[in-house]
């Protein structure tokens, strides 16, 4: 039997990053349930500013969270009144749920990042076609249209999307995808950008899963290295 690895997992060291950059052998369970905190918080709140991920940097008495976003003017606010607000709440949700040592002060700052883009991310595309379809639009159009838009731009090299669930209201949950251009999911070089969204209608949860190919980083990886040898 095939064994599924998660596509970023996958290739955690040879393109990817993680999300969360930190280590602490001693508090590791109390700081890995304040990003959680942090990122469920950000997603409910931020629901309408476009929100492709949330990575989180801590450093002695400092954390700092990194939102990449494709409307930043609704995060930063009027004079960013906005940021000061949620970092006052995001303060507020820890110290309220006992997780921060009331004796360890942590400085929270926030670094909103903005993505030109949407159509080259899948994280936002998958939000695009999770909010069609909780709109009751025709679950076929708007994959062939969220397939049109990635590939009209020339950064994409394949894409694959794909939705699971009662499509259309029937008894019988199904899968349907459209896919076009290359999807080397083999190659751990290759730049493969994954993203899982849910749209809940009516009628029950529709999962949606995207794929973009965005090229191979053996050359960009190669040339980081001689660069490296060269300074030594």
């Amino acid at each position: 039997m095939a064994h599924s690895v998660h596509p970023k997992i996958f290739r955690i060291r040879e393109t990817k990053d993680w999300l969360s950059r930190w280590f602490n052998r001693k508090k590791f369970g109390i700081l890995l349930r304040e990003d959680h905190l942090i990122r469920f918080f950000l997603e409910k709140r931020l629901k309408e500013a476009s929100i492709e991920r949330v990575e989180i940097e801590r450093s002695p008495g400092k954390v700092q969270i990194i939102i990449a976003s494709a409307r930043p003017g609704l995060i930063i606010g009027r004079g960013g009144s906005g940021i000061e607000a949620l970092r006052k709440d995001i303060q507020r949700i820890l110290l309220k749920g006992r997780v921060v040592d009331s004796e360890e002060k942590q400085e929270i700052t926030l670094d909103v990042r903005e993505i030109k883009n949407p159509w080259i991310s899948s994280a936002l595309t998958a939000q695009w076609i999770a909010s069609q379809l909780e709109r009751r639009m025709p679950h076929r159009r708007t994959i062939k249209q969220g397939l049109m838009k990635v590939m009209a731009n020339k950064e994409i090299k394949g894409a694959r999307i794909e939705v699971a669930g009662r499509l259309g209201g029937a008894d019988i949950a199904r899968k349907e995808r459209v896919e076009e251009g290359q999807l080397p999911r083999q190659t751990m070089r290759a730049d493969i950008e994954y993203a899982l969204r849910e749209a809940f209608t009516t009628y029950g949860t529709i999962g949606v899963k995207i794929w973009l190919y965005k090229g191979e980083k053996f050359e960009e990886k190669k040339r980081k290295e001689q660069e490296t040898t060269n300074d030594k």
